[in-house]
């Protein structure tokens, strides 16, 4: 019985659906992004907290509060790191250190590689693996958004030192279409976690991309823990 209620589950293709702003929301606005219609109840939000021009997104920090108070499940925050600032270990650390000091929390913190202010493939490399082992080093859940061609442009696709530490993939295509069909493997990665599949969108008056889970709220809680009993640790 077990065996036939899983089969059937994977069968039916059970997801959630949730949004990244970089744009202040309310509570309010949370709460009607709640609401069934477009493309779906949100269930996790992923909200940006450092920008990249190297500083703390203020509005990014009142924001993740906002989704906690209006009962968004899943809190995620990303990171938009500023290679010309260098410190990229700093980065991390600030980001953290203002997700705290705000008294908040999020699930999990993703990188976000992307652009083209970097500079060469070594020194790429260099400042990625210093986020990395920086947020190792605080204990953070942490992953990847990317895709294939943002990484190969900036670290190469063939550098897997994310995908080695065990970092999931977030990346961006703008198909419209809740699958991975399209995902091609990149940076060790073979499966992604979650994909945005519609970008600079509106709705309840905010702008939002959306992005796909294939799997629970239950399962991404796993994933990310109880953001309620597991709080980000002090630098």
């Amino acid at each position: 019985l077990t065996c036939t209620l899983l089969a059937l589950s994977f069968s039916f293709g059970y997801s959630i659906v949730g949004v990244d702003v970089s744009q202040p929301v309310s509570e309010a606005a949370w709460k009607c992004l709640q609401k069934p219609g477009g493309e779906g109840p949100v269930k996790f939000a992923i909200v940006r907290v450092h920008e990249e021009t190297g500083h703390i997104d203020e509005n990014g920090l009142a924001t993740i509060k906002a989704a906690h108070a209006a009962g968004i499940p899943h809190v995620d925050g990303y990171l938009f790191p500023c290679f010309r600032c260098g410190n990229p270990a700093d980065q991390v650390s600030a980001t953290i250190s203002a997700i705290r000091g705000a008294g908040t929390s999020i699930g999990m913190l993703w990188y976000d590689i992307e652009g083209s202010d970097w500079g060469t493939t070594a020194e790429n490399q260099a400042f990625i693996k210093s986020m990395i082992d920086e947020g190792k080093r605080l204990g953070i859940s942490a992953g990847v958004y990317t895709n294939w061609n943002s990484w190969g442009s900036i670290v190469g696709r063939s550098y897997n030192y994310a995908h080695s530490l065990g970092l999931p993939n977030w990346y961006p295509h703008y198909d419209n279409k809740k699958t991975f069909s399209d995902y091609e493997s990149f940076g060790g990665w073979t499966k992604p976690n979650m994909k945005q599949y519609i970008g600079t969108s509106q709705s309840c008056g905010v702008g939002v991309d959306y992005n796909y889970y294939p799997g629970s709220s239950s399962d991404m809680t796993k994933e990310r823990g109880k953001q309620s009993t597991t709080p980000i640790p002090t630098p």
